[in-house]
């Protein structure tokens, strides 16, 4: 029996029951197969090798997929056989016939090798295949059907039934379009022998913190359900329905119909998302010429213009091989290139547009010694196609003051020429400035992203050192140099009139000014005794420093990662550990640093005349600004917890709270709340959410399945997050945590060969990723410092338009 007998009748013929004879004479290879026929047909087999009496599983399953078949739109419909003789695999008329075969078998070798032969060839013929529950077990040592399940239960896995949290991570898919995000429901749970992520498209995965998933369990990515498309046909395998009661459940039901909708061909779905062999990394820029930054500077930021062309800036860190001058009676003390590159993925070229000249030329030694400062971001505006405009966010090195040590940061608007991607520098605008202190090291920020309405956002660190406070709250008051505070970030980050520590939102204007829209967390009259307290550009305070930002301009939500402070573990003194922090941001609001960290985990205070002494907790619901440094406002907006938070322990660690509210902080006692990502050295890098363009004809366009979704990564590549999670828009504003989240480490490689470093990652109009690599020193650009493209080939949807049942929508 060839795949091409089975073919004629799978495929061919306007209705199942006028399909004229097979043809054996055709092949697979020869078919041009016609829509198929409106009289749909599922062969639900039950065969099974097990002893004893028949499952109670089989009438419920039969019962229930029988009435799927009988429910919905009449082009939706199909007719249901059941049979647990598996001779039909070798009678190749009568199984072509079929547009899905369904397994509900209780496991064991059901098939001899022609019968196993037969439902091969079907596959190879366009076939379709559901497998249920206990499908997983059917023909042990076939590799072939090892490779159509997707995967063999551990024989360790739980027998008990247990009801558990199902996060329905595909939003596209027939089978979990429907679904709820968080599908809570009873049922037996697998676990794998080896995880299929990966090598099969997950539409859906097992929360295992829901219950008591065993020794052999599978950590934070548990699939549960997912589809492929195989040897020529559809594969679909839930390892839910292992209860009678599972078939009575209409959440079930509209599982398996969606299922059976694809693999009969009654309905597209795409299956091959998620499958990491479908995408290509590919490095974009080559290594810099010796003692130059002619293809790359100290990676830094990018952004895409609508014609494609990725505009990347470098901080201002030179070629190793360069001089870095740090002594500050040296009137060149700092000083670098903050460098603006142009790849044109048209002449695979790049453009060295223009150079600043920026104080950010310093690294390493102690904090009075390196620097953050220099080139930080980058955007275009709105209408860059009709007027070339280019926002700077940077620190210039001619407004530097050596005497006191302070600096200028300014937001500064340039205009690029399109034919010669050259910036023109005597263009510029200075639309925003502030000062920075520039004696003590770190946290500069530097992001920058636009809404719909035309809002600039310009993501500013807390301008504070990372020493002086242990690690934990950046908030000592006495270090100072020449009357200026450096390691209170209460001056900065918790100062209701201090930019810095900040994403501020500004509405820029044609003549280079700004005015402020409404809703921001200020409008700059606000008042304590004594006068102004409050900058009306602040939009979100009490953030460390946020290095990368985002708003999707479909819903306007901001989306935002900062960097965490470097105590290694919790203190019962203190507070919490570092935590690195991403927030999904719907509404103007205080974040809480230095304050309250996570989800709104308190700090001690600290206070003269002995910083080492430790006062009372914080108050996050009604936080008070009370550090000697403070100009702003003394009572300061309640903090909002944040959606996601890591130490080196884990993801969202909490701890149990006393009668105040006060978490214990005692490692030993901490719950892990985000259990798919840990720290150690950490540096958060917030990324984009995609949207998919369906009006584009891009044939690298990342797949309609990551619609919607967030990406967030780390700086780091080990057990930190390169992730894309899903949020539930009901609770994303108030630190409501993801609901779902897949590793991307296998689509956006890491490790030395590939992409160690993240330091921004952004879509371009043609729906590929674009991702800077750091590089493999700081404060440099070196011979690994490069820009990427990910794009994915896997193809659309399937099956094909034209091999779709008729009557299919």
């Amino acid at each position: 029996m060839t795949a091409g007998v089975v073919a004629a009748g799978l495929l061919s013929g306007p209705a199942a029951s006028a399909r004229p004879a097979p043809d054996p004479s055709l092949t697979t290879m020869s078919i041009k197969s016609p829509p198929g026929g409106a009289n749909v047909r599922v062969l639900l087999f039950y065969g099974s090798a097990a002893a004893g009496d028949e499952s109670p599983l089989v009438n419920a399953g039969i019962a229930a997929i029988e009435k799927i078949g009988l429910a919905g739109p009449a082009q939706e419909r199909f007719t249901v056989e059941a049979t647990d003789d598996a001779a039909v695999f070798t009678n190749a008329t009568k199984l072509g016939r079929f547009n899905s075969v369904v397994f509900l078998t209780g496991g064991g070798d059901v098939l001899d090798p022609d019968q196993e032969a037969g439902l091969e060839a079907y596959m190879e013929a366009g076939g379709g295949f559901v497998g249920i529950h206990d499908a997983a077990r059917a023909e042990p040592y076939s590799d072939w059907f090892t490779g159509l399940i997707g995967a063999r239960p551990a024989a360790s896995s739980p027998a008990a039934v247990q009801r558990a949290t199902v996060e329905v991570g595909d939003r596209r898919h027939p089978a979990t379009k429907d679904l709820p995000l968080q599908w809570k429901r009873p049922d037996q749970w697998f676990n794998w022998v080896k995880n299929p992520s990966g090598d099969v498209h997950t539409v859906a995965r097992v929360r295992e913190s829901t219950y008591q998933p065993g020794a052999s369990a599978n950590g934070a990515d548990h699939p549960v359900s997912w589809c492929r498309d195989y040897d020529g046909g559809r594969s679909f395998y839930t390892g839910m329905g292992g209860t009678v009661s599972s078939y009575d459940e209409t959440d079930f039901r509209t599982h398996l119909r969606g299922a059976l909708l694809w693999t009969t061909r009654l309905s597209q779905a795409d299956c091959t998302a998620t499958i990491n062999a479908n995408y290509r990394a590919e490095r974009l820029t080559q290594a810099n010429q010796p003692g130059q930054n002619d293809q790359i500077g100290e990676p830094h930021g990018l952004v895409t213009a609508p014609d494609g062309r990725v505009l990347y800036i470098g901080r201002g860190g030179a070629d190793s091989s360069q001089p870095v001058i740090t002594d500050w009676n040296n009137p060149d003390v700092g000083k670098g290139k903050g460098q603006i590159h142009v790849y044109d993925p048209k002449t695979k070229k790049v453009t060295l547009a223009g150079e600043l000249t920026v104080f950010g030329n310093k690294g390493g030694g102690d904090e009075l010694t390196k620097v953050e400062e220099g080139l930080l971001g980058i955007e275009l505006d709105p209408r860059f196609e009709q007027n070339g405009w280019v926002y700077l966010h940077y620190t210039p090195h001619a407004q530097l003051n050596r005497d006191t040590q302070m600096a200028e940061r300014r937001v500064s608007r340039f205009t690029l020429d399109p034919a010669t991607d050259k910036l023109d520098l005597s263009s510029e605008k200075v639309l925003l400035k502030w000062p920075v202190q520039v004696h003590s090291c770190c946290h500069a920020g530097g992001g920058m992203t636009w809404d719909s309405r035309g809002n600039l956002y310009i993501a500013t660190g807390d301008n504070n050192s990372s020493g002086f406070s242990d690690g934990y709250s950046g908030n000592n008051p006495q270090p100072s140099y020449k009357g200026v505070s450096f390691a209170d970030a209460r001056r900065t980050a918790g100062n209701t009139n201090n930019l810095n520590g900040k994403i501020l939102r500004i509405h820029p204007e044609p003549d280079g000014t700004y005015t402020l829209p409404e809703g921001n967390l200020f409008t700059g009259k606000e008042t304590d005794e004594g006068g102004g307290k409050t900058r009306g550009e602040i939009y979100v305070m009490g953030v460390r420093n946020p290095a990368r930002i985002f708003v999707d301009r479909t819903t306007d939500v901001l989306y935002a990662g900062w960097v965490g402070p470097d105590a290694g573990e919790p203190s019962t003194t203190w507070g919490p550990a570092k935590y690195d922090t991403f927030a999904a941001i719907t509404e103007a609001g205080n974040r809480g640093w230095p304050y309250c960290m996570g989800n709104k985990q308190p700090y001690r205070d600290r206070n003269l005349p002995d910083p080492s002494k430790p006062l009372g907790w914080y108050d996050c619901d009604h936080p008070k600004n009370e550090s000697p440094n403070n100009d702003g406002l003394v009572d300061i907006p309640p903090v909002t917890g944040n959606n996601v938070w890591y130490s080196p322990q884990g993801g969202g660690p909490d701890y149990p709270r006393d009668a105040n509210g006060i978490p214990s902080y005692k490692k030993d006692e901490a719950t892990y709340r985000l259990p798919w990502l840990k720290g150690g050295g950490q540096a958060a890098m917030n990324g984009p959410v995609y949207r998919y363009d369906a009006t584009s004809d891009s044939a690298v366009k990342w797949p309609a399945y990551w619609d919607g979704k967030w990406f967030i990564g780390d700086f780091y590549d080990a057990d930190q997050p390169r992730n894309a999670v899903l949020m539930d828009p009901k609770t994303q504003g108030d630190g409501g945590l993801p609901v779902h989240s897949e590793s991307l480490k296998k689509i956006v490689p890491i490790g030395n060969e590939g992409i160690k470093n993240l330091m921004d990652w952004k879509f371009g109009p043609d729906g590929s990723l674009y991702v800077l690599d750091y590089g493999r020193g700081f404060f440099t650009s070196d011979g690994r410092s490069a820009l990427w493209r990910v794009t994915y080939t896997g193809g659309g949807p399937t099956p094909a338009a034209d091999q779709l049942a008729r009557g299919a929508q």
